[in-house]
């Protein structure tokens, strides 16, 4: 592929935003690997050809298309894309065409860069006279990932219950692989039955989520967390608790965080990261509150037209979060008595963390709004450290930090921040042996929360 510098801007909201996804391949960006796969296993299950692109193979792709003012995570995605365009390319020859595909990449509003993705990799892949043809589809926080003109109406609310499910199956598969893998029997087993159970629930959503049916998806999941039960040697002692907060890319992609949690394992730690569909349900969260808001105002100002869209965004957006959070509920409700799990913190509750000291506030947004009054609450559930992971310079991360510090520092509880760009730092792994350290001093003075 070659490429030219001519950019049109119309094809910034021509050829990015809502488009149907039937006869197309749907290219879904790694980020949790598990998750993103039960995610297009659900999308397979609805008819659509969903596709996880492999990830981090095209990074030098990405570097040279981006300038290195974009996050990490953008120069990460860039590069996916453009290696398995130039993949397909090399594949299919005169047969390749590629209108046959879209690229799924979502947006949030807010001061984050995440924002502009598409937007620039747009201006990218029209750089290349083959892939203008590529179009970038694209949900937003703006109505809470409403996924209306992507699919035909009356399968849109099925598909977003379903694939909001795939989200939390993924949470549960993620989280009993870092429970179980520092107790494993032997080494590598953990890893072998994970990647085995992942194909396993694929093929469970492809089968039953089209037709909804959750509790055979549940059985599923029920069966390999017994068998996942199996590898843990009950004679390995409780192991100090570390939880991970931060930018959702980061936090999630092994590759991009260069595996830190294996890295903390390999130091003797248990980890427990913070949720995908804890974003998710923070999405839905913060348009309820936006509503109510508006309603608020509007009442005030006897403002009856705009009365009447606020009361319906809140019974839209409620009906959102109560079905996310009875979803969740009667999920870690099947598998918490085999196994003891970390649960998602309720997204009311840690605002009300915030609001105790006024310590920020949901109307500035991002996800500081989860991780501050996440790590407050790691630090009073008896975790013995927290980490807050992030790419090099993001503003919610480090607005994070400033705040959360010192509170740790008066909690006595280990905190560490991690930075990423697409650098390698050479002091990091020394910098995570000496968080543990101490993260072992605090679980032998203070133990930890509940082991099973």
């Amino acid at each position: 592929m070659e490429s030219d510098k001519i950019i049109d801007f119309q094809s910034l909201t021509k050829n990015v935003g809502r488009f149907s996804l039937r006869e197309k391949t749907c290219l879904i960006p790694q980020m949790n690997r598990i998750g993103g796969h039960l995610l297009a296993a659900t999308f397979r299950a609805f008819g659509i050809h969903g596709k996880v692109m492999d990830t981090y193979k095209g990074l030098d792709l990405g570097v040279e298309y981006t300038s290195g003012k974009e996050c990490y995570p953008c120069q990460i995605t860039t590069g996916d894309i453009l290696h398995f365009m130039k993949m397909e390319e090399e594949r299919l020859g005169d047969e390749f065409d590629p209108g046959d595909y879209i690229y799924f990449m979502p947006e949030a509003d807010g001061p984050c860069r995440f924002g502009m993705y598409n937007k620039y990799q747009r201006i990218v892949l029209d750089s290349f006279p083959k892939l203008k043809n590529l179009k970038i589809g694209s949900l937003t926080t703006k109505d809470g990932y409403s996924m209306d003109g992507m699919f035909e109406k009356q399968q849109v609310r099925d598909l977003r219950k379903s694939g909001y499910f795939s989200v939390v199956v993924g949470d549960v598969l993620d989280r009993l692989l870092w429970r179980i893998r520092p107790y494993e029997k032997e080494p590598g087993m953990t890893d072998e039955f994970i990647e085995r159970s992942m194909h396993a629930m694929e093929a469970s959503f492809e089968t039953h989520a089209a037709d909804k049916n959750f509790d055979n998806i549940l059985d599923k999941l029920e069966e390999i967390i017994k068998d996942g039960t199996k590898i843990i040697d009950p004679g390995i002692p409780p192991k100090p608790l570390i939880g991970i907060v931060g930018e959702i890319y980061l936090r999630a992609h092994t590759h991009a965080n260069q595996d830190i949690i294996r890295v903390l394992e390999r130091y003797g730690a248990e980890v427990v990261n913070a949720s995908i569909a804890e974003w998710v349900n923070y999405t839905s969260y913060d348009k309820l509150r936006d509503a109510k808001t508006g309603f608020r105002l509007s009442l005030k100002q006897l403002r009856f037209g705009p009365m009447k869209k606020h009361l319906k965004d809140i019974l839209s957006y409620g009906g959102d979060l109560f079905y996310q959070e009875y979803r969740q509920r009667q999920t870690y409700k099947r598998v918490r008595p085999l196994i003891n799990l970390a649960e998602d913190h309720k997204v009311a509750h840690l605002e009300d963390i915030l609001k105790e000291k006024d310590l920020f506030n949901f109307d500035a947004g991002t996800e500081a709004c989860l991780s501050i009054p996440g790590i407050i609450q790691y630090a009073r559930e008896g975790y013995n450290g927290v980490i807050n992971v992030y790419p090099f310079t993001c503003m919610p991360s480090t607005i994070t930090s400033s705040i959360v510090k010192p509170l740790m520092n008066k909690l006595g509880v280990p905190y560490m921040d991690t930075p990423y760009d697409a650098s390698s730092q050479p002091g990091r792994e020394g910098a995570i042996r000496t968080f543990m350290y101490q993260a072992t001093q605090h679980f032998k003075r203070h133990g930890r929360k509940n082991h099973n």
